[in-house]
């Protein structure tokens, strides 16, 4: 009896240890119910085309943006201003592309929630404000927007309300951006604009479209979900291009680490859902807010459903031969919603109470049987994990745990895995992994 028990103590402390119980707070915190309030709050507004009505208090984009921005400042107050809320705005022109009808001001609406420990790094979550009808440039018909993209929208709110409850080391942004449609303006602008004021961006997670279970092709599925994730930053150099075809790491950008890094704690925390890892930067020929951010080097995914249902998007509201269209509030699955919002949630936690990565980490092992790991130290680290996998798994599927900056791995031949290092706090959550960016000679 006292072996079984001292077996059942050991196996509960090693649980406890690989999780943290304030995520499966995070994860119950979350309410359908006010995703719906708020998506039928959004869609209440009639058209939020980024060309639509500015003025007006019920209706257009300037309406639902300073709702938004008052949800934002509500949010604020109940945790004691915890949240920095404001504009970033910029001005799009009509020689800027074939979708802007006039020249406008793109406006985003920002809440900061700043870390405690490292108030300039930071994760975003997104969501698109604006909604388009079947002709884009069409800024007066109704377009409710209602799946596409208020349910981003109304995520990233929602996400904002539980987790302003906390404290975190990093910041926490959630933005809602315009533009999208119109040609992912408002993420260039926010790009750029963390560029210029130097922003030390861990990733964003850009969720569009989060919201149907039922696809055009009949699936019904309310557990499987994708993350979208180029394989290596656009503006990588030619030296880089040229190192990894002897190095590899083909698959083994910032973004594709982020998307890796998610559907890592999803399996943990909600063993339920189904997380899809799509290798491409986006849907086949499409784009998203992620994509201004990773066209300037930052980690980005795109976060959304599984199965879409293209007789709800971009579409007039209307009925032909039987087949109701339109982006309307009766289609949005709002326990969907709720399980979509949460594994942002516990991402965007896990992030912020994570300690920086290492900037570099260097290996070697050529023509031996071992591989050589080397990393600069993380300040706060309580210390590192090394992960390796199969060179061709999509997940770290083996890991070893040290409290050193260097360590070999012997008898793990560098010729037939790949390796990556991410540094672990005193809390237990870790920081994403870091490919390799340096050989050791």
């Amino acid at each position: 009896m006292k072996t079984i028990t001292l077996v059942f103590i050991l196996f509960t402390t090693i649980s406890f240890a690989q999780t943290d119980l304030k995520l499966y707070d995070i994860i119950n915190a979350i309410s359908a119910d006010r995703i719906k309030k708020d998506v039928k709050k959004l869609t209440d507004f009639g058209t939020r085309n980024t060309f639509s009505d500015t003025i007006s208090k019920t209706r257009g984009i300037g309406a639902a943006r300073r709702w938004i921005k008052a949800e934002f400042d509500k949010i604020s107050s109940d945790c004691n201003n915890c949240l920095n809320t404001f504009y970033q705005k910029d001005l799009v022109t009509t020689d800027m592309g074939s979708r802007v009808p006039h020249d406008a001001y793109v406006v985003n609406v920002v809440a900061i929630q700043k870390g405690t420990k490292y108030p300039n790094k930071y994760i975003i979550m997104s969501g698109d404000i604006d909604s388009r009808a079947s002709d884009t440039m069409d800024f007066t018909t109704d377009a409710p927007g209602a799946n596409d993209n208020a349910s981003g929208m109304a995520g990233t709110i929602e996400a904002a309300r539980v987790l302003s409850k906390y404290k975190f080391e990093s910041s926490i942004i959630y933005v809602g951006l315009s533009g999208e449609e119109q040609g992912l303006f408002g993420g260039a602008g926010l790009a750029k604009y963390a560029k210029d004021n130097k922003w030390d961006i861990i990733g964003i997670l850009n969720n569009d479209m989060i919201g149907n279970i039922k696809g055009v092709d009949g699936v019904i599925d309310n557990r499987t979900f994708r993350i979208f994730s180029e394989p290596v930053p656009a503006n990588e150099t030619e030296r880089q291009r040229r190192l990894r075809r002897f190095y590899g790491g083909e698959v083994d950008g910032i973004s594709r680490q982020l998307a890796r890094y998610i559907y890592k704690n999803v399996k943990i925390y909600m063993p339920e859902m189904n997380p899809m890892m799509i290798y491409r930067l986006d849907r086949f020929g499409r784009g998203g807010h992620h994509r201004p951010f990773n066209d300037l080097g930052f980690a980005g995914v795109r976060i959304m459903e599984a199965h879409e249902n293209y007789t709800q998007q971009h579409q007039d509201i209307r009925t032909e031969n039987g087949i109701k269209y339109g982006d309307t509030f009766e289609h949005v699955n709002f326990p969907y919603a709720k399980k979509l919002t949460a594994v942002n949630a516990i991402n965007l936690a896990s992030l912020a109470w994570a300690p920086e990565a290492p900037k570099e980490v260097a290996i070697g092992g050529i023509v031996e049987a071992s591989a050589k790991l080397k990393w600069s130290n993380v300040t706060g680290a309580k210390g590192y994990k090394i992960y390796w996998r199969d060179t061709t798994s999509p997940t770290w599927d083996n890991s070893r745990y040290v409290e050193d900056t260097e360590f070999t791995l012997e008898g793990i031949v560098i010729d037939n895995f790949f390796f990556g290092v991410a540094a672990v706090g005193q809390n237990g959550h870790e920081s994403v992994v870091v490919f390799p960016n340096k050989i050791m000679r």
